[in-house]
C-alpha cells in the first residue's frame, strides 16, 4: 500500500455510483410537508396514525417538531388534529375519526388515493374486486376497507389459481402502488389467461416513482460490485430494490442507515452503487457516502436517469389562510 503525504497511509480507492432517481417520491414529500405545515398552522401536538411514512429519521424528525405518532385514532383526544399517512386508511378510520370530532387532514398519496377510488367505481358497477398487494401493508388494508363489498387479495401467481369468484365476467382488480409493471406483468397476465373478461387500470396508473426507481437499481446493478439501498425494513419499495439488484447478480443490502453498514462487505469491492427507497431521506444517502469515506478515497458518479418534477397539491385547508388573524 503506498504512502500518503502526511506520513500516513493512503486509503484504497472505491468507486460510488448513485442512482438517478433515488429517495423521496412526490407522495412522501407530499406527506412530510403536510405534517409540518399542520405544526406551524395549528401548533405542537397534531397526531399522526401510524408512521407518516416508513422512515425512522423522518418520524424522529417530525416527533421533534411536536408530531405525535399513534396506532389508532382512539389514542388521539377528541377534537385534536389528526393526520392520515400516504398509506391511507380505510373508511372505518375515517368514521372513527369524524365520530371522534378530530379535525382530520388526509395524507394519502394522491396516487394511493386513485385506487380507492378506481376500486370502489368498479364495486359500484357490481364487480368483484381483485387487488394485488402484499398482505398486511398499510396501504393494501387500507385500499381494502376502501372499497365497499369482498375485495380478493393476491400476492403471487400462485394465488391465482385458488381465487373463486362469483361471477368471471364481472372481475376487475387494482393494485398496490409501491409494485412495478414488472412486480404486477405476470401476476395480471396469470389473471387475464385465467379470466379473459376481468377489467383493470392502464399499467401507466401504476406508481412512476416505483417504476423508475426499479429501472434505474437494475441497470446500477449491473455497473458494480455491490450495492447498498438506504431504508426501512418495512418498506415495501426498498425491499424489492434490494431484491432487483441481488437479481442482477451482485450482493445486495438494505441498510436503515449509515450504521447499519458492515464494513466487511467491502472486502475487494471495488465499486458500490448507492440508491435509496422513496421514503428514505437524501440526508441517510450523504451519511452513508461519508461513512465509506472514512475507509475508503471516494470518487462518485451520478447515473443519468429519469429526472422527475410531478408535484402533488397540498389539502386545501393546509393552503387557505387561517380564519382568526394572529395579530395583536
Amino acid at each position: 500500500m503506498s504512502k500518503a503525504t502526511d506520513g500516513g497511509f493512503s486509503k484504497r480507492p472505491l468507486k460510488v455510483f448513485l442512482a438517478q432517481p433515488r429517495g423521496f417520491c412526490a407522495g412522501v414529500e407530499r406527506a412530510i410537508e403536510i405534517v409540518e405545515r399542520a405544526l406551524d398552522r395549528y401548533g405542537a401536538p397534531v397526531f399522526v396514525r401510524h408512521e407518516i411514512v416508513h422512515n425512522a429519521r423522518v418520524v424522529e424528525t417530525l416527533k421533534a417538531k411536536g408530531a405525535v405518532f399513534v396506532e389508532e385514532v382512539d389514542e388521539v383526544p377528541e377534537g385534536a388534529v389528526a393526520i392520515f399517512s400516504a398509506h391511507g386508511v380505510a373508511q372505518i378510520v375515517e368514521k372513527s375519526a369524524e365520530s371522534r370530532g378530530l379535525d382530520v387532514i388526509d395524507a394519502t398519496c394522491p396516487l394511493v388515493s386513485k385506487v380507492h377510488k378506481e376500486g370502489r367505481r368498479y364495486a359500484e358497477k357490481g364487480f368483484e374486486v381483485v387487488l394485488i398487494g402484499h398482505p398486511g401493508h398499510p396501504e393494501v388494508e387500507g385500499t381494502i376497507g376502501q372499497i365497499p363489498g369482498k375485495v380478493l387479495l393476491v400476492s403471487c401467481v400462485e394465488d391465482v389459481a385458488q381465487l373463486e369468484v362469483a361471477d368471471s365476467n364481472k372481475l376487475s382488480y387494482v393494485t398496490q402502488t409501491t409494485l412495478s409493471v414488472d412486480d404486477t406483468k405476470d401476476i395480471i397476465n396469470a389473471l387475464t389467461q385465467r379470466f379473459p373478461n376481468i377489467v383493470g387500470p392502464d399499467v401507466r396508473d401504476i406508481c412512476y416513482a416505483t417504476q423508475n426507481r426499479q429501472t434505474s437499481v437494475r441497470q446500477l446493478a449491473t455497473m458494480v460490485d455491490m450495492v447498498l439501498v438506504v431504508g426501512a425494513r418495512n418498506s415495501s419499495n426498498s425491499t424489492r430494490l434490494r431484491e432487483i439488484a441481488e437479481l442482477e447478480g451482485v450482493p445486495s443490502y438494505l441498510v436503515e442507515d449509515a450504521n447499519a453498514v458492515d464494513m466487511s462487505w467491502l472486502e475487494g469491492v471495488e465499486s458500490v452503487g448507492i440508491t435509496a427507497g422513496a421514503s428514505a431521506p437524501e440526508e441517510l444517502v450523504r451519511e452513508l457516502v461519508d461513512r465509506l469515506g472514512e475507509s475508503y478515497a471516494i470518487s462518485e458518479e451520478l447515473m443519468s436517469g429519469v429526472q422527475e418534477n410531478i408535484q402533488f397539491k397540498l389539502p386545501r385547508k393546509l393552503l387557505k389562510e387561517p380564519t382568526e388573524s394572529t395579530a395583536a
